[in-house]
């Protein structure tokens, strides 16, 4: 039997929620103040949103403390670095350069997101900006900030994110390699190979 989902429109969603508390609207600014690149400074990991009219596209980004380059208090940065060469994100800020950022921090209950426009760039100065060490990233997205806020951590309390008791055991779901041969039709030898390969690259292989 088919069940009939209503769909709710803003009106409805009024009734059902009460307005953001006047503290919460208030955190909601056009730029970055101290703590904002306070935080930045730490930052290991974001998502990054990214769209056009044939669909949206949601992509992790990580590297170590402030591999986010704050370049004045409403723009930021961050270099691309080795993926599986989809380059989805850049393709889409072609096309749309609206964004949306989510950044996670180990440890903490707490959020931060930044929404804004972006580009992407192959200048040497600023790519030699976002370098990490001797390695040097063949471009940089930069950020123009829109909006930047916090998001409380109440995601990550239900999530038990933090805790080691919440960590997935690796034998309880397919590895990459056990994946990869099924999805071309090959057997558990070549899986262990994928697998062996795989792990050295995310461990060694990451620029």
């Amino acid at each position: 039997m088919e069940q009939d989902h209503t769909t709710l429109n803003d009106a409805d969603l009024d009734l059902l929620y009460d307005p953001p508390p006047e503290h919460i609207q208030q955190g909601v600014m056009s730029e970055l103040i101290s703590f904002h690149i306070d935080y930045l400074a730490r930052a290991t990991f974001f998502c990054l949103a990214t769209g056009r009219e044939n669909g949206l596209d949601a992509s992790p980004r990580g590297g170590p403390p402030g591999f986010v380059k704050v370049l004045d208090n409403k723009t930021i940065a961050f270099a691309d670095w080795p993926g599986n060469n989809r380059i989805e994100s850049m393709r889409n800020l072609v096309h749309d350069n609206r964004v949306g950022m989510l950044f996670l921090f180990p440890g903490l209950m707490v959020f931060m997101r930044i929404n804004g426009h972006a580009r992407c760039t192959s200048d040497e100065t600023i790519c030699r900006q976002c370098a990490e060490g001797h390695q040097v990233p063949k471009t940089v997205t930069i950020i123009d900030v829109r909006e930047v806020f916090f998001h409380c951590g109440r995601a990550v309390s239900r999530a038990r994110l933090w805790q080691t008791s919440s960590h997935i055991e690796r034998s309880s779901v397919p590895s990459p390699g056990q994946m990869r041969a099924a999805m071309t039709q090959q057997g558990p030898e070549v899986a262990e190979k994928i697998d062996e390969t795989y792990h050295q690259q995310m461990n060694q292989q990451l620029y």
